[in-house]
């Protein structure tokens, strides 16, 4: 399953953290990209510094217009899943969302174009009472995976995580810069 993310809009200034949390839920649950609508070189340097730490090659793309890669990645047979406190259930089309080869999952900041209703295969909400969008999304990728993301291992990382019941346990790989 492919699974990438676009981020639609920004609240400036309060937003900041919000969206760089938006990527790292991404890559870390199990998405290959984000494409985001509001250009922040600092969350793309963020990102660029936690793969060169932890491995892995998730991408952050800056776009001009959502509705352009939204209608791209239809086009390509993804399907387009729009997280909305006013959505169906994710217990309702979870079984259906892990039939699904290609997903692009559509995440809002301020309010949203009603068209996005329109253009999404699946309005999916995680209760229907506000919340953040940071946890919604992190709700639907594990139900998506069911917990199957926190298994994969990230190439070239420097240092992995090992669990431990106390305490701090990372392997540190040695390289030569």
């Amino acid at each position: 399953m492919v699974i990438e993310v676009v981020r639609i809009g920004q609240r400036l200034v309060r937003d900041d953290r919000v969206t760089t949390h938006v990527a790292l839920v991404s890559r870390g649950f199990g998405a290959e990209r984000i494409f985001m609508t509001e250009i922040n070189p600092e969350i793309k340097d963020t990102i660029k510094k936690i793969n060169n730490t932890w491995g892995g090659n998730f991408e952050i793309e800056f776009i001009e217009k959502w509705k352009t890669i939204v209608n791209k990645k239809k086009n390509e047979g993804f399907k387009i899943v729009h997280l909305s406190m006013y959505g169906e259930s994710i217990d309702d089309v979870q079984e259906n969302l892990r039939t699904e080869a290609n997903i692009m999952i559509v995440v809002g900041a301020e309010k949203v174009p009603r068209e996005i209703y329109e253009l999404a295969d699946y309005n999916v909400a995680v209760g229907n009472q506000p919340h953040s969008e940071i946890s919604a999304l992190a709700i639907v990728l594990d139900r998506m995976q069911k917990g199957k993301q926190f298994k994969k291992e990230f190439s070239n990382a420097k240092r992995k995580i090992i669990p431990t019941k106390n305490g701090k346990n990372v392997e540190v790989k040695e390289t030569r810069d």
